[in-house]
């Protein structure tokens, strides 16, 4: 049974799952769809063509759903899918998609989007991601998988952040982040690889050793050399790790951005337990 406060206006072709919570003076949309658990805690506005995953909590004033702030937009039905045990805090905005980016804002499942963070239209965002408050993405964004972005960040539109990636706050990020990767800055620049995120996370002394490798030889080599032979050799060095390989394949991907990369003559710091 749905426990459905007497003040939330709910629409009447929204589809309502048993065990949704919906608060005091919530707006709920005819192409909602909230699976079972859910909970809108008040004031929510959630519109369009939008679901919300099993077990999600959305806090109060919260607008999801809504039409893209996009000029090329006309009012083509769109969507905007947000995974399970999402926790969605005050004053979050996520918009739908547009024709320009496949019709649909994706949100993965265990995602944070702290008080005030900003999802535009288009974007993907993966599994365990953590979106710190006030987090700007602009449209068609890539996050991947265990990416952190710290408080008061901003980043620039068809951006690519890649898996366990670390932004750190109030930067601006306008190139992609290779996975594993930290960024920092006003224009963010490569700082290093995440090494604590990767030891939370259970990878091997060996594979973040062979990741600290791979880092070396495309950003700290012969600078004579190709990048694009840079890539090659890193895939040839390191075929049997999973993680070298992840980096290589994002950085062979298709993209509309540039990569970030270390101030020139930035090297990394011995780390101990890896380098040693």
């Amino acid at each position: 049974m749905s426990l459905i406060h007497p003040t939330a206006l709910i629409a009447s072709g929204a589809t309502i799952a048993p065990g949704v919570k919906i608060g005091p003076y919530c707006v709920v949309g005819e192409g909602v769809v909230l699976a079972p658990r859910v909970e809108l805690v008040s004031h929510v506005v959630v519109d369009g063509m939008t679901t919300i995953g099993e077990g999600t909590r959305i806090f109060p004033f919260a607008s999801i759903g809504l039409a893209p702030q996009d000029l090329k937009y006309r009012g083509e039905v769109s969507s905007l899918m947000i995974g399970r045990d999402c926790t969605i805090r005050e004053h979050v905005t996520i918009n739908t998609g547009t024709q320009g980016g496949g019709m649909v804002t994706e949100v993965g499942d265990r995602v944070l989007l702290a008080i005030g963070a900003h999802v535009a239209h288009d974007c993907v965002i993966g599994n365990n991601v953590l979106i710190m408050n006030h987090v700007l993405l602009g449209g068609h964004v890539t996050l991947g998988d265990f990416c952190i972005l710290g408080g008061g960040s901003a980043v620039h539109q068809f951006v690519r952040v890649g898996k366990h990636a670390m932004v750190g706050g109030l930067s601006g990020v306008e190139n992609d982040v290779i996975p594993f990767g930290t960024v920092t800055g006003n224009r963010a620049r490569l700082e290093g690889l995440n090494i604590v995120g990767l030891r939370r996370r259970g990878f091997s002394r060996e594979d973040i050793h062979a990741v600290r490798a791979a880092y070396r030889l495309l950003f700290d080599g012969d600078s004579d050399v190709l990048f694009a032979d840079r890539i090659t050799e890193a895939a040839t060095v390191w075929p049997e790790s999973a993680s070298v390989q992840e980096v290589v394949e994002f950085l062979r991907a298709e993209s509309l951005r540039g990569i970030c990369r270390p101030v020139s003559g930035a090297t990394l710091e011995p780390v101990p337990g890896v380098d040693d």
